[in-house]
Order: structure tokens, then sequence, then C-alpha cells
């Protein structure tokens, strides 16, 4: 039986970090609400030794198996093993590599782990993360002009996790709280360079995610104006408020996730840098 109890094995096999693997896996394993793979992760495979262990695994819990192997030793002795025992297994990469081969007319260079050299991109984004995590939450505000994107939003509206993410893709980003009664940094009210984007949600969610929140700390809400309906209905006034007021952008986070939030405001900011004028 290919599953069991509604679960599933699903092997992913990577002579690299084996985080394209676990990213593709995931997201067509999200398409299936009825069943949960079991994750069985083997990175860094590059002998046949190790090859051996995980062969091993996969026959005593049969089950889907993916890879982005390079050395086409493993890759033939996994494939061998697999129609062996009666499981499927596909190259993630190989597809894609091939398209690439007859597209260019030249062949891969084989390099194992090529996506995560210390290159000028890498450093990049370690700046990015340096500097989000140092401007986190209102910090430093003096510095917000260095920033590629500030994101402003009232409490739980995901800043935090959304700059993070944006960080990872090398993008600079700084977040700043909007709170009623409490005066705006005037660093932020005078920014040209970055990208001020407001990110929102409905007065309904953010109160569940606020108690939620809450309750996960062991604090009881009681008539706390954090969860207060009427409290945050004028919170979220004041945001919508003061960002038409210097026309930020406004983005509707309330059934986003952090990975859709990231990818609205990467559009956003690479439309606002083409239509910059150059010089």
């Amino acid at each position: 039986m290919p599953t069991s109890n509604n679960y599933f094995h699903l092997h992913l096999v990577s002579d690299s970090t084996g985080e394209t693997l676990i990213t593709v896996a995931r997201a067509v394993a999200a398409q299936y609400a009825n069943v949960t793979p079991v994750e069985h992760v083997y990175p860094l495979v590059r002998s046949q030794k190790q090859l051996d262990r995980v062969l091993d695994e996969i026959e005593e819990a049969p089950g889907i198996v993916l890879f982005t192997l390079l050395e086409k030793d493993l890759v033939s002795r996994l494939e061998d093993k697999c129609k062996e025992i009666n499981v499927p297994s596909l190259s993630i990469i190989g597809p894609v590599m091939q398209l690439f081969e007859a597209y260019l007319g030249a062949a891969t260079t084989g390099r194992v782990g090529a996506q995560h050299v210390l290159n000028a991109e890498y450093f990049k984004r370690i700046d990015a993360l340096n500097y989000t995590m140092i401007h986190d939450d209102g910090q430093h505000v003096e510095g917000l002009d260095d920033a590629d994107v500030v994101l402003v939003g009232v409490s739980r509206t995901s800043k935090t996790p959304t700059s993070i993410y944006l960080a990872n893709r090398g993008i600079r980003t700084a977040n700043v709280p909007l709170v009623p009664g409490i005066p705006v940094p005037s660093q932020l009210e005078t920014l040209t360079r970055p990208l001020v984007v407001s990110l929102h949600a409905t007065p309904e969610r953010l109160i569940q995610i606020r108690q939620n929140r809450l309750l996960s700390m062991g604090t009881d809400s009681g008539n706390d104006t954090y969860t207060d309906r009427q409290s945050v209905t004028e919170e979220v006034a004041f945001a919508r408020k003061l960002s038409a007021k210097h026309d930020w952008p406004l983005l509707d986070v309330t059934r986003r996730s952090i990975e859709e939030t990231a990818a609205a405001i990467m559009k956003l900011y690479s439309d606002r840098q083409r239509n910059r004028p150059s010089g």
C-alpha cells in the first residue's frame, strides 16, 4: 500500500544541504490535504558508503524518493535500487539541467553545492540579515535611510518575520510599529530612498492572533485594549490614515502567508527600482 493511516514516507536525498528538495517536496505535498508525508532527509550524500545507509532506510520504509545528486554513479545506484524494490524515484534538478544543456549547448560543471558558494550575493544576504536584526521593531531609527524596504504596521501584522524573509533575499529591511498615541519617528516621515510599505489586517484577524499570543504566554487578556475590538478597530483606522497621509502602499496580510506577503513586497520594490530615473 502506498499510504498507511494517511501517512506516506518521503525520502529526500541530496549531495548538498537539501534545501531545494525540501522546498519542492513540501510545495507539492501541501496540495494533498488528506495525506501527510513522513520526511526522511539525507543531506551531504557524496559517497557510496553514505548512499548505502540511505538505501537501507529506503528499503525499510518504502515511499517516494526525490533526489538532487550530481555524481552519475550515485544516481545510477539509487535509481537501480529504487527499481529493484519497486519505489518511485525522481531527480528534481536532472530534467532542468538537461533543458539548460540543450539550450545553452554546454555541459554542466558538476559542482556540488554550487548555489551555496561564498559569492557577492551570499555576503549581500548576510549584510541584509545583520541590518534587519538591528533595525527590528523600531530600533535604531536613525539608520532607516540605509534600508531598501521599511515595513510599518500595528502589532501582529507579521512585520518581523516578513522582514527576516526579505533579508534572506538580500533586501535590507527595517520595521517600525504604529501605535496610536505614540508619535511616529520623524526619521520615518522624511524617508525618500527606501520603499515604505504599510502592512494591515482586519480587526477580527488581529484580535484572534493577539488572543492566541496572550494564551501562549499564559496571560489573561481581560479587558486589555490589546484585544478590545473597539481599540483594535481604532488602531487599524489610525494606521490606514497615517499611510494615506504619507502615500505608503497598503498591503493586506489578513489571509496572506509570510511568503506571499514578501513576494508582494518584492514586486513593489522591483517595480519601484525599475521606474526610478537613472543617474
